[in-house]
């Protein structure tokens, strides 16, 4: 039982400690009585800089030369707040394969998030847009069971052009389908969306429809998909490389939907064309926004990754600090 004295004593040395931190408080209010009080709009965050797995491999030979988890140890060493996985450079996608991924970017302290995914919508065959969408379905999956907020997305190209150098040469235009229509594109595109939507919903996986060639070659193709859809689980990847014409005023259409920004740098020249991307520009138009997600990186030049990278890094750092 504890005896009066120790009480009295105790409860004496709380007292102070109150009045310390009263006086404390106090005097902080009196030094700020002049100025105006702090909310929440005087707080200015930073974005968080993640990287994406391609940027360390960029389909160069095989991609068990660059697993992912190289990747993840070589991202949190080299200070990045995230990791967004490509789905094609996994080595499985066994669920014991896919919670070793987490446990290691947590164990590393990296969010994972973001899931870059193939798919493509744009077919008059139902069959082929059928198994795309249960393909789209089943990733969304894969997403949920790593945790991952958001998935990229694509509307597919027309295929008129196989080659994607040639495609690339020509500026990621290519022809419409002999007999069809882009009308008959877009249609095809939302109808196949929209079937993927519950079960991104039911999983918590925002799909981010990116401007990666196809349909979504332009900022006004992806909000024509995107507007029409109209639903929080369908938003946009904005990625600043894939617009080579008038790139600012299509990033700026699209940043009030954006949820993940992939950012393109070219250290060494672009492996198919080469853009200069003003950075402070590009953090000026999402901040109008009051964009406050990830910056992902994909290096995309023909430099060593391991110099280059962490150059994007700072670049990044410093733009969107």
């Amino acid at each position: 039982m504890m005896s009066n004295n120790r009480r009295a004593f105790l409860k004496k040395a709380a007292l102070a400690a109150l009045g310390v931190a009263g006086l404390s408080a106090g005097q902080s209010c009196a030094r700020k009585a002049d100025s105006a009080p702090v909310g929440p709009a005087d707080i200015q965050r930073t974005n968080r800089i993640g990287v994406s797995t391609y940027s360390f491999w960029q389909f160069n030979g095989p991609k068990e030369d660059v697993p992912i988890e190289q990747c993840i140890d070589d991202a949190a060493r080299l200070g990045f707040d995230g990791i967004e996985l490509l789905l094609v450079q996994m080595a499985s996608e066994e669920n014991g394969y896919l919670q070793n991924l987490k446990r290691r970017a947590f164990h590393a302290g990296l969010d994972l998030m973001g899931f870059s995914t193939h798919q493509g919508f744009i077919s008059p065959e139902k069959e082929y847009r059928k198994e795309n969408v249960e393909k789209t379905i089943h990733q969304i999956e894969l997403a949920y069971k790593l945790g991952i907020p958001t998935m990229r997305l694509n509307t597919g190209r027309w295929r008129t052009i196989e080659s994607f150098d040639e495609l690339m040469e020509n500026r990621g235009i290519e022809p419409v389908l002999e007999g069809y229509t882009e009308e008959d594109g877009f249609r095809w595109v939302i109808d196949s969306i929209e079937k993927c939507l519950p079960k991104a919903a039911a999983c918590g996986v925002v799909l981010g429809l990116e401007n990666h060639w196809g349909l979504g070659r332009t900022a006004e193709g992806v909000l024509r998909i995107v507007d029409e859809i109209n639903s929080p689980w369908l938003q946009v990847t904005a990625d600043t490389g894939n617009f080579l014409e008038d790139q600012y005023r299509q990033l700026e259409l699209l940043a009030p939907k954006t949820f993940l920004v992939q950012a393109k740098t070219y250290y060494g020249g672009g492996k198919w064309y080469t853009l200069d991307i003003d950075y402070e520009k590009v953090a000026e138009i999402l901040r109008k926004v009051n964009y406050q997600g990830y910056i992902s990186l994909e290096f995309e030049g023909k430099e060593d990754p391991r110099t280059a990278i962490p150059k994007s890094l700072e670049l990044l750092r410093n733009a969107f600090s």
